[in-house]
């Protein structure tokens, strides 16, 4: 399907709060989302924005959602989740990295070099959430999950080998990828996505891992030249949640908690997935158009990094076991899924 087509059939519907407990479900409610990037960037514009445009239509005028972006709400965004359960926020969008070890398994798409579609491994992630990480979200009515396009380096100047990252600071946005940093000799400096342009125009960090689709909103192409993309499959992702109160879904009546579940779930993951892995391209060009340099590592000199960066393999594996958990079942059973997921679509 195509962007304009799932956000016509998957968004068609609404998310509400009753003020009181005994509230009639004609009542009229307000919803607040809180998220940490500016308005004007891709996720709260191409995925939140219409997701909360539809439930207002869709609720016939009995919803508003009000759109705190930026961290409006005050906090920080390793807080929006705890601020959801807490009930500062109804809904949020986070990374869940920004809180390391509390999601663990989500993990498993963080691997270095494990995806290399969006669409397919935010269709595996809602699934694995699904079937087996709902007890990880305790207090929480998970909207949607889903993963961005292929994460990689934005420096100073140009990295076309592990080695070149020797000493540098380089900024990542979880525990997966600051393990990534450094076993390629690199500093990793723990930073929300929204403290990049600050540090790199400080100097404090020499460049930052994430994904083309947000280095525009952040002035990424105007602080540093120099970026370096994998061929095929990504150096790294995160993964999200979109997510609600569930004390906020279970006190909805029944005809808007069936709205909020048509609009929730698999096919909204996809949609997200892939249309912020989609906005990358025009990042992309817009770095070229400004005559930065971009790096393109060709599918055999990634053998060298992935050789690098094997360990991480292992020792997530054992962080699995040592919880309870089946790492290399997580590992397999996220590969079979994306695969599945490739071979139809």
């Amino acid at each position: 399907m195509t962007g304009n087509t799932l956000k016509t059939v998957f968004m068609g519907a609404t998310a509400a709060v009753a003020l009181n407990a005994g509230a009639a479900s004609a009542q009229e409610v307000t919803l607040r989302l809180h998220q940490f990037l500016p308005a004007q960037a891709n996720v709260p514009r191409l995925v939140l924005d219409v997701w909360a445009d539809n439930v207002e239509r869709d609720s016939g005028g009995r919803i508003e959602i009000e759109r705190y972006h930026a961290m409006a709400l005050g906090g920080t965004p390793p807080e929006l989740m705890d601020q959801m359960l807490d009930g500062i926020a109804d809904i949020i969008w986070t990374v869940n990295g920004y809180t390391p070890g509390r999601y663990p398994q989500t993990e498993v798409f963080e691997l270095p070099f494990f995806v290399a579609d969006a669409r397919a491994a935010s269709s595996a992630l809602w699934q694995m959430y699904d079937e087996h990480m709902r007890e990880d979200f305790a207090g929480v009515h998970m909207l949607g999950a889903w993963v961005h396009g292929p994460g990689m380096f934005h420096t100073s100047t140009p990295v076309s080998v592990p080695a070149d990252l020797q000493g540098m600071k380089i900024r990542g946005g979880s525990r997966m990828v600051n393990d990534l940093l450094t076993l390629v000799g690199a500093e990793p400096v723990g930073l929300p996505v929204t403290g990049i342009p600050e540090a790199l125009s400080r100097g404090v960090i020499d460049g930052t891992t994430i994904p083309w689709e947000v280095t525009g909103s952040l002035r990424v192409q105007e602080l540093v030249e120099n970026h370096t993309e994998m061929e095929g499959t990504g150096l790294y992702t995160l993964t999200f949640s979109f997510a609600m109160n569930q004390d906020v879904y279970d006190g909805l009546p029944a005809d808007l908690q069936e709205v909020i579940d048509n609009n929730s779930g698999l096919e909204f993951s996809i949609f997200a997935g892939g249309t912020q892995a989609d906005a990358d391209a025009p990042a992309r060009a817009a770095a070229v158009e400004r005559g930065n340099t971009i790096v393109t590592v060709s599918n055999e000199d990634a053998e060298q990094w992935a050789e690098v960066v094997q360990p991480i393999y292992e020792s997530w594996v054992a962080d699995m076991d040592s919880r309870g958990l089946d790492g290399q079942a997580l590992i397999d059973q996220a590969r079979d899924l994306m695969a599945d997921y490739e071979s139809t679509h």
